[in-house]
């Protein structure tokens, strides 16, 4: 019996629940109740009393240390939230570029502790590890001073800090040892850009380091819509490579591969910023060595509970880090599932025999092999992957079939080009023009499949959430059938798939019209739906990334694969800036943009890509087919004030858009335009009180308000003041914050 694995799955579901259920003084009584439960078992049979006895042990040492954690670790860091103090941050990554400034990592010690900090300077500096900033920060804590788990809390940061006033940087030198992986980190991504050209180092830093800042919208979209994501985000499947490596040179001789093997997990791990998934996986490959080395078997499913409690053990927290979860939830599903698919596999195969050593026969064996550690590996994180990112892959089997057998060559090839680029550079290019084949054929592979209309389905589809489960109902009767028929199981699934295809395609276009206000954090993306087009209003939020899956999501899961047009009110980032990622996988027939005297970014780099789609909005605009007037504005040096104004008006109802317009911009708006009363007005600028104005308000009366805002954004949007004015107008608000997407149908 597997007694440290069912102690891990107690302490597991322990940190659960402390996380996502209960906390404080909550914790210490589910751990009494939970050691109270144990004399229950004496009422079971002896194999799943003592099952149950670790599993409930478990449980108890993981609330007992998780409230040990809370109370003694982040307790300091929590009392901190939402307050400006003087600190002294020793750097301890690489700085990174945003909109406004830079981001780093660094690390502060409070009351004696060291915790992690990520934090934000507001200027364009360069920061290196052993740096040291001191300055004024106001500190975030990352639960926002809730029970609540967030991102951040899975890494173990668990403050944001962000610059105030001055501050002053101290620079190191000599970085210390301690900090050596980083900067050899820093040292391969420089050689790698070094040695790949423009398109494939991207997919080469990657693979070997799990750094996807040069990886495009598209590629990224590409590759999680053909469900391959995972081999660029550096797991167990790298570990295994480059073990696989270590064998072949040390030639399977334990001692030797245990003296190389050890340290070059532990570098391997390190480089690649310890990344919870690489953790475990370099843990279990490590106890792989470990039993290799004393000659005893070697179980996965105990060394996956011995990496989890370890990695648990030091952050209870990291039960909420997706990377964890997934990693896990591949080892476990690999486990429980591949061999008993792939021996079905084998006994079913039409394309015959897959014994002998003939071609033929090896290349049954190893489609099979690879098909039954992808349904493996999906059938437990399938739910995940629908939970986290919204997508599932359908086409996931036949792309990994197709590329993942060049991922082998294609890292080691990499790995060589770093290697000898670093001895002699141009060894290292000579290398890397031919793994570039390798890559852009993986890419190009990949990109195609992506293209099919169904290669991917999205939960924003109630219908596709309805079908997932569906899918592992059927699947649970089909395990428990004694006579199994898989033809009926796959049309049983491919029917149920059809008809929550047809149902998504089919159920917005039974509505008179629709306005869709996609929740993307703190930014705006609307959806205007009617007589068969389809416009969008903006497409910016929190991240440019995020903004446009959401929003490219939404449309696929209704069947719409092209715009009419993409209207853009203004060029912030937060109402623009993940346009240019959305048309790369949806395409607008027409782009219409503001004019503005200012400088853009955002509308030079559209302008160049899409300057035969685009339309300048200077004057009022008619789009009579899907009834949308689009207003511009005189001015055209405010950014805000330049905001293009939309006035959607589907039969009986009359909406308004106003971007970010101030008080003033909406008071020349109704100075020029006749504007309707109105059904729904879209509060500008987020709900600023700036904007949504008295004159605004009086003049168009609306019944309902529609704020699209990120929940609690630094902003302090929306604010007091404007839902009081809303408040004494009788006006229904609905806030993305609170509601998250919102929908209205006529």
């Amino acid at each position: 019996m597997r007694k440290l694995m069912w102690f891990t799955v107690g302490f597991s579901v322990a940190c659960a629940i402390g996380v996502y259920f209960a906390s404080g003084q909550w914790l210490l009584l589910l751990g009494l109740l939970d050691l109270l439960a144990l004399t229950l078992l004496q009422q079971l049979s002896s194999l799943v009393r003592k099952r149950v006895l670790y599993a409930v042990l478990g449980c108890a040492v993981g609330l007992g240390w998780l409230w040990a954690f809370d109370a003694f670790y982040l307790l300091p860091a929590r009392q901190l939230d939402n307050k400006t103090v003087q600190l002294e941050i020793e750097v301890t990554e690489y700085s990174a570029p945003t909109a406004a400034g830079v981001r780093s990592e660094g690390r502060i010690y409070l009351n004696g502790l060291p915790y992690t900090l990520q934090f934000y300077i507001n200027d364009s500096v360069e920061l290196s590890p052993g740096d040291t900033v001191t300055g004024e920060f106001r500190l975030d804590y990352t639960g926002n001073g809730e029970d609540k788990p967030a991102y951040h809390q899975g890494k173990g940061i668990f403050l944001l800090g962000y610059q105030k006033e001055t501050y002053q940087i101290e620079q190191c030198e000599s970085p210390g040892a301690n900090y050596f992986p980083t900067v050899l980190r820093q040292e391969i991504i420089g050689l790698l850009d070094r040695c790949f050209s423009e398109d494939t180092v991207g997919f080469a830093r990657a693979l070997l380091l799990g750094d996807t800042s040069r990886l495009s919208f598209e590629t990224k979209d590409s590759l999680k819509t053909a469900g391959v994501y995972h081999i660029v985000a550096v797991s167990g499947m790298h570990v295994s490579i480059l073990f696989s490596l270590v064998l072949m040179l040390c030639r399977s001789r334990r001692f030797l591969v245990a003296l190389i093997g050890f340290p070059i997990l532990l570098l391997f791990a390190a480089v690649a910023g310890f990344s919870l998934s690489i953790v475990r996986a370099c843990i279990m490959q490590a106890l792989m060595i470990f039993a290799l080395l004393i000659n005893k078997e070697y179980d996965p499913p105990t060394a996956l509970a011995f990496a989890v409690l370890l990695i648990l053990g030091v952050n209870p927290l990291s039960i909420t880090s997706t990377s964890l979860q997934l990693s896990a939830g591949c080892v476990i599903g690999i486990s429980l599932f591949a061999k008993p698919i792939h021996d079905y596999l084998l006994q079913k195969t039409p394309l015959g025999p897959a014994k002998g050593k003939s071609l033929r026969s090896r290349l049954i064996r190893w489609a099979v092999g690879s098909v039954s550690v992808t349904l493996g590996a999906m059938l437990t994180t399938t739910p995940l992957c629908a939970l986290y990112f919204g997508c599932v892959s359908i086409s996931g089997i036949l792309t990994n079939l197709l590329v993942l057998w060049l991922i082998s060559f294609v890292f080691y090839g990499v790995l060589a080009a770093c290697v000898l680029g670093a001895i002699w550079l141009p060894l290292g290019m000579g290398v890397s023009l031919l793994v570039s084949f390798p890559i852009r054929l993986v890419l190009g592979v990949t990109r195609m499949i992506s293209k099919l209309p169904v290669s991917a389905v999205y939960t924003a589809s109630i219908y596709i959430v309805a079908w997932l489960i569906f899918v592992y109902v059927i699947l649970f009767i089909y395990r428990r059938c004694k006579k199994k028929h898989p033809i009926i199981l796959i049309c049983c699934l491919l029917l149920g798939l059809v008809g929550a295809l047809g149902l998504s395609w089919l159920e917005p276009r039974t509505d008179n019209y629709r306005i869709t206000a996609v929740d993307v954090g703190q930014g705006q993306c609307l959806i205007l739906q009617y007589n068969g087009e389809n416009y969008m209003v903006d497409c910016g939020g929190d991240s440019d990334g995020i903004a446009a899956t959401r929003a490219m999501q939404l449309l696929l899961s209704q069947g719409i694969f092209r715009l009419d047009g993409l209207i853009i009110t203004h060029y912030d980032a937060d109402h623009a800036g993940g346009a240019e990622q959305l048309l790369s996988r949806i395409p607008a027939e027409r782009i219409y943009l503001p004019v503005f005297d200012g400088e853009s970014k955002i509308r030079d780099s559209l302008t160049a890509k899409y300057r035969d789609r685009i339309c300048w909005v200077d004057a009022g605009y008619n789009l009579k087919s899907a009834n949308i007037t689009i207003f511009s504005s005189e001015n055209r040096e405010d950014e805000n004030d330049c905001s293009l104004c939309v006035l959607f008006q589907p039969e009986n109802c009359d909406i308004l858009i106003t971007g970010d317009r101030s008080a003033s911009g909406e008071q020349d708006l109704l100075k020029s335009e006749d504007i309707p009363d109105l059904e729904i007005l879209i509060a500008g600028h987020h709900g600023a009180n700036t904007s949504t104005s008295w004159a605004l308000l009086t003049k168009t009366r609306p019944e309902v308000v529609i704020i699209s805002v990120g929940a609690d954004n630094r902003y302090g949007h929306p604010d007091r003041e404007t839902l009081g004015r809303l408040e004494l107008f009788g006006c229904q608000v609905y806030r993305t914050d609170l509601e998250g997407t919102i929908i209205f149908r006529g």
